[in-house]
């Protein structure tokens, strides 16, 4: 019913390890994260694999505990107390990261003793054979974007389509889900969901019924920031901003390899009855926007102000109000001083979004 879209089933793993360590770029991939091991023996546990489980449990959490160890100075959570595990949940997330804002909540869950969730993957990522297998061994779901198909009907289509998948999926499978706020990461530091998303969760039923629980993501350094700040201020220029080849692919690798410093995640409170009980009668288009704006507030309560944000504000507007070491805007400008000049404005107005 869902063949188009799914992960891979637990009887599609063996293949799918066999092409894994197969493919050319797997090698470099295990020498970045393992530099320890021989790639042999790596491989030979990868290929040995036989479910979803334990391609998760065997590989994937070690290699994002490896990952966070390498490019993080940890990840931290709060208010995983308000997790019931014998429920799932349809965790709606701010987007700063391509593949890593999900991929640390799966650590994150499975350090709690929860189930991984399964993961929205944009269609227009889910390219080559490496990624797919790679996706589709961990829980990820294709999700069409307006770019990756021929018309606004057929995204209708689409969209319908992954409405059915995200309520089987939580109510018949059993499995939470994970998605973004908004189509494609948050690119200017201002976190905003988008209404269009709510209001696809209720094209197969109620939304209500899919239990979701906001999640707050907060990086020390954003990821990928220059990219970013490339693409704002060539759309602020010219009005449009047209995709190199590899880019995307470029922004995955850079995401996954860069510093990151501190990063928290904030599993904010799940809607409930209170939540809803005052939009229930308001027109559908103000419903789906108001339930946006409760997933909002709740994602920016939970929202940590790193002092990059408070250094970056201080700069734009020339004053020293603080909240910060001399150490700490030491290795800020220091950051600063290697971005493009033509690009630094909008870095330091990406960093300093949070505060207001």
């Amino acid at each position: 019913m869902f063949d188009d879209i799914r992960p891979y089933t637990d009887a599609e793993i063996p293949a799918a390890m066999q092409r894994l360590v197969g493919y050319p770029e797997f090698r470099p991939v295990c020498g970045f994260l393992f530099p320890e091991r021989p790639f042999e023996d790596v491989a030979a546990e990868v290929a040995a694999c036989r479910s979803i489980d334990e391609f998760q449990i065997r590989f994937m959490i070690p290699v994002v505990e490896a990952l966070i160890a390498k490019t993080t100075d940890g990840v931290t959570v709060e208010g995983m107390e308000r997790l019931d595990p014998e429920k799932r949940y349809l965790f709606v997330a701010n987007h700063r990261d391509i593949t890593l804002d999900a991929t640390f909540l799966q650590v994150l869950l499975n350090r709690a003793g929860l189930r991984t969730s399964e993961i929205t993957f944009g269609a227009n990522l889910m390219q080559g054979g490496l990624i797919i297998d790679f996706g589709k061994s961990n829980k990820m779901f294709r999700v069409e974007r307006p770019t990756t198909v021929s018309s606004p009907r057929e995204f209708l289509r689409s969209s319908q389509h992954l409405s059915e998948y995200i309520r089987w999926t939580l109510l018949e499978k059993q499995e939470s889900v994970w998605i973004a706020q908004r189509n494609g990461r948050t690119k200017d530091g201002v976190d905003a969901t988008d209404q269009g998303i709510v209001k696809m969760f209720g094209m197969a039923g109620n939304i209500e019924d899919l239990n979701i629980a906001p999640v707050a993501i907060s990086y020390e350094w954003e990821p990928c920031d220059v990219l970013k700040a490339a693409e704002t201020t060539a759309l602020a220029r010219d009005g449009h901003y047209d995709k190199k080849p590899g880019e995307d692919l470029n922004s995955i690798l850079s995401g996954i390899m860069q510093p990151k410093g501190r990063v928290h995640y904030t599993m904010c409170a799940p809607l409930t009855e209170a939540d809803y009980a005052p939009l229930r009668d308001l027109p559908l288009n103000t419903y789906c926007r108001e339930v946006a704006a409760v997933i909002d507030r709740r994602i920016r309560e939970g929202y940590r102000i790193w002092p990059n944000s408070r250094i970056a504000s201080d700069i734009l507007r020339n004053v020293s109000e603080g909240g910060y070491t001399q150490q700490e805007k030491a290795a800020f400008e220091a950051h600063l001083a290697e971005v493009p000049e033509e690009l630094r404005e909008a870095v330091l107005r990406m960093y300093a979004a949070p505060l207001r």
